[in-house]
């Protein structure tokens, strides 16, 4: 069974806190209020399919630090902040720290939901990629220690004779070597093959 997302509000303003709540459960969203961010850190944990809808001003921890916390937490959860004391410094920090939309009170209704759908649309194109990623890793841990050697060579551009010469083995053996890399990360074609080890090893091509 597919769990909607959630739409999770942190902001210490109670009757701001209600007023989000009733607006997103208007569409048929799963709402959850927090107070505070330590009152959200505690709840929350990673994994969870939604969006977070954050107000920049708060006691203790503020929005913009609770969003940088996420970040290096690596709790990559969309983030939309919400301010009423809003200004283009600010903007320019919350959106190069990767927020989905920064919003001024008072706001059009259409319009935040806006963001949210958009906020929602990302985290499920996130889970896909990471989905996407986990299996290619678990594919490439199915390689010989030579296979996967060869695999860097060949998605390098190499050809079999090159890397025949490089290890010191038969172009025949690089051929076989080659058709099983293929086999176990499921690729139909070397440029498909590329892609799936660029995804996830950038590094190994600088």
């Amino acid at each position: 069974m597919t769990i909607a997302p959630t739409v999770f509000v942190v902001d210490d303003d109670q009757a701001m806190r209600t007023s989000l709540q009733w607006l997103i459960e208007s569409t048929g969203l799963p709402v959850k209020t927090y107070a505070s961010a330590d009152e959200f850190l505690a709840d929350y944990y990673p994994g969870r399919a939604g969006c977070l809808l954050l107000d920049v001003r708060m006691p203790g921890m503020s929005g913009l630090e609770l969003q940088a916390h996420l970040a290096r937490e690596g709790l990559g959860i969309p983030v939309i902040l919400i301010t009423g004391h809003g200004d283009i410094a600010m903007a320019v920090r919350a959106m190069k720290a990767g927020a989905i939309d920064f919003i001024e009170k008072p706001f059009h209704d259409e319009d935040l939901l806006r963001s949210i759908r958009q906020a929602l649309d990302y985290d499920r194109y996130l889970r896909t990629e990471r989905l996407a990623r986990a299996e290619i890793t678990r594919r490439l841990s199915l390689l010989t220690p030579r296979e996967y050697e060869v695999m860097l060579m060949v998605t390098d551009g190499k050809s079999n004779k090159e890397i025949a010469m490089l290890l010191g083995v038969s172009t025949k053996t690089v051929e076989v070597h080659r058709a099983r890399v293929m086999a176990k990360m499921q690729a139909e074609s070397l440029a498909e093959l590329v892609r799936m080890v660029l995804s996830v090893t950038p590094e190994a091509y600088p």
